[in-house]
């Protein structure tokens, strides 16, 4: 991944806003809910492939505008929300390019399989011996 935080905040825009909730008069008069927006389209950080990988991976994320939302709105602080709301854009990131390993399907071995064939016939052996005689 070719990306880290100070490449991604070059290409991210923030809104601010007022933020509902706790905060008593600071709620009122401080905007301190933050909206981060980051264009997949128009970025330099990814090529091709991995804008279709982010877009595919990520699509209910995308706001109508073609924007990757990510709204923050914890802290009473603007910073810390906007810390916390790169933060959660660079794990959605990482996820969304994580492609994968490919399962090989493999057999089971002969001498597995010899060992369990005869583990049931040892049961089997065990189990018959338990039965009772009848005089019938």
């Amino acid at each position: 991944m070719n990306f880290n935080k100070e490449s991604l905040q070059k290409e991210i825009t923030y809104k601010t806003s007022r933020s509902g909730g706790k905060g008593g008069q600071n709620v009122n008069k401080v905007s301190s809910k933050v909206e981060l927006l980051f264009s997949v389209d128009n970025s330099i950080l990814f090529d091709e492939d991995e804008k279709l990988l982010i877009k595919d991976k990520l699509q209910a994320r995308f706001n109508k505008d073609g924007f990757i939302q990510v709204i923050c709105d914890e802290d009473r602080s603007q910073y810390i929300n906007k810390q916390k709301a790169l933060d959660r854009l660079m794990l959605l990131l990482t996820k969304a390019l994580h492609v994968p390993k490919i399962r090989k399907p493999s057999k089971v071995s002969k001498a597995a399989k010899a060992a369990r064939l005869e583990n049931k016939r040892i049961n089997s052996v065990k189990k018959e011996g338990r039965k009772g005689v009848s005089d019938w």
